[in-house]
């Protein structure tokens, strides 16, 4: 990525995180938070990052049906993230014109990143391996 494409993607993350958190009133998006923003070099196109974490209902005995444990999450509800921005980036496009300047504002498409989990899945291999390596020693 060029260097301007990288402090378009940059403001575009920042601004898109925004929009999201403030602008977006679709009960399918639930905590979204944008990692990453890949703008092509001519400026047409972004693909937008989100991780998603597990939301709550109001109903204590419907969240103890449907949730899954912490940290996991359900392929269902990142589907409907997903599928709810996608919905919404006509509309995020339009308000991301306002905020930014730019001659023409990329198409916004997002994309579920998974990176953190993998890391916190690597990061339990590692924490369950280091215990392992003391209670051998230990004995």
């Amino acid at each position: 990525m060029s260097p301007r494409a990288q402090r378009v993607a940059d403001q575009i993350q920042r601004e898109i995180a925004t929009l999201i958190q403030l602008e977006v009133n679709d009960p399918r998006v639930g905590m979204v938070s944008i990692t990453g923003v890949d703008v092509s070099n001519d400026l047409a196109s972004a693909r937008v990052y989100v991780t998603v974490m597990n939301t709550l209902s109001e109903h204590a005995e419907l969240n103890q049906e449907t949730m899954s444990a912490p940290g996991e999450l359900d392929q269902l509800e990142i589907d409907e993230n997903l599928n709810a921005l996608n919905k919404a980036s006509g509309f995020l496009r339009t308000l991301l014109a306002k905020r930014i300047s730019l001659r023409a504002v990329p198409k916004l498409r997002f994309y579920f990143d998974s990176s953190i989990e993998r890391g916190q899945r690597l990061s339990n291999l590692i924490d369950d391996a280091l215990e392992a390596d003391r209670q051998l020693h230990s004995d």
